[in-house]
């Protein structure tokens, strides 16, 4: 059997660009549409030696907004990949879809091109919250997005939503998680806001005209989403996503626990034989580099150093909520944990954040809250001790 792979597809087009988003995405540009979508179509090809010896199990779109291009546009790259690939027929292929934005026919259309699961960015379920979010639909396009989706014949749907919004309660968020839930999709991600430099929201509160996230509001928000999860049957698994049982993100757990994977678009990224590469963000430069390019990358490839191929281990695996078995990381650096962070884990133990148990260390409930805190004292240490 070949060797599994995962590949991301980035859509870059948006319709608006929220003030918070920080991805490579773009809104004014539908007239690169269908250039782009011959680009994407040129680089799978470009990428024919690689996809021949694999088997392709995930394929994600996303952006960026992917529903924002015609549905034959991702048919096209999908049947690509299948031509050059073994693709797995029991593949998970997921499209990212603003609610609204797409209506039974071509929902059935993404169905009938192989898409198996769709993910709905959501974000609130409160008109005035998606104002602020500079979201484009209503409270009630997630429900009704939802509603086409099953009609449609979609089994795996997956919810998107944010908390943490400047003056939001947590009451208020859970009023809108208890939404998502009563529509009963089969996984539901929670993302913590965050004001990102450069964005129109850093923007803002730098001029004084939006306050900042509370800190310990969202930790409210976080915790109760926990509970309130756990009671409606929903597993935890990760930082910041809930499934049902079987229903876990295929495609993101590559990245979680270092699995291969390209990355096909603009501005994408990709890991390949220990080396990670990323692919030019402008869409028009990345349009023309599919016309005179002669082998992939279209961007660059960067080498790993030691103490960062060891620190993205430990921070990706960190954040599934089973944590990793210490002697798989024995077995990948040749030293153990505690060899290779030094004191760092005794005192994070010591402080309630990691627990570390059966050969597993895993981050606690109050942990996950920390998670960039105990991977930055992880970093500390891995300098001291991991040779360059």
């Amino acid at each position: 059997m070949s060797e599994p792979l995962a590949v991301y597809v980035h859509i870059p087009f948006c319709t608006v660009k929220c003030g918070y988003c920080d991805f490579n995405a773009y809104a004014g540009l539908d007239a690169l549409k269908g250039a782009y979508h011959h680009a994407l179509v040129a680089e799978v090809a470009a990428w024919a030696a690689t996809l021949a010896g694999r088997r392709v199990t995930s394929v994600s779109f996303g952006g960026g907004t992917p529903s924002e291009v015609p549905v034959r546009h991702l048919a096209a790259v999908i049947e690509a990949l299948a031509s050059r690939s073994h693709l797995a027929k029991d593949a998970e292929i997921s499209v990212e879809v603003n609610p609204g934005t797409l209506g039974l026919l071509a929902m059935r259309e993404l169905r009938a091109a192989g898409v198996n699961r769709v993910s709905f960015g959501v974000q609130s379920f409160n008109a005035e919250e998606l104002r602020l979010l500079d979201r484009t639909h209503s409270p009630e396009a997630g429900a009704a997005a939802l509603s086409l989706a099953r009609e449609a014949g979609f089994t795996n749907v997956s919810l998107d939503l944010i908390y943490g919004l400047p003056g939001q309660a947590a009451g208020a968020w859970l009023e809108g998680l208890d939404r998502a839930i009563q529509l009963v999709p089969e996984h539901l991600s929670c993302y913590a806001l965050t004001i990102e430099p450069g964005t129109p929201f850093a923007r803002h509160v730098a001029e004084g005209d939006m306050a900042m996230p509370d800190p310990d509001t969202a930790a409210d928000c976080y915790e109760s989403a926990e509970g309130r999860l756990a009671e409606a049957g929903y597993t935890h698994y990760e930082i910041s996503n809930w499934a049902r049982a079987g229903h876990e993100s295929r495609h993101n757990l590559v990245y979680w626990t270092g699995g291969e994977y390209l990355g096909i678009g603009a501005g994408a990224h990709g890991y390949l034989g220990g080396r990670r590469y990323e692919n030019v963000a402008q869409p028009r430069a990345y349009i023309a580099a599919s016309r005179v390019a002669t082998s992939p990358p279209w961007g660059v490839f960067h080498e790993i150093d030691p103490v960062t191929r060891t620190f993205d281990w430990l921070e990706t695996r960190l954040r599934l909520v089973a944590g990793f078995r210490t002697a798989d990381f024995e077995a990948e650096f040749g030293r153990t944990v505690a060899d290779a962070v030094g004191e760092s884990l005794d005192r994070l133990r010591a402080a309630g954040l990691l627990t570390l148990g059966d050969g597993t260390l895993r981050l606690t409930a109050r942990g996950r809250l920390l998670h960039s805190e105990v991977c930055v004292a992880f970093l500390t240490e891995l300098r001291k001790t991991v040779s360059m």
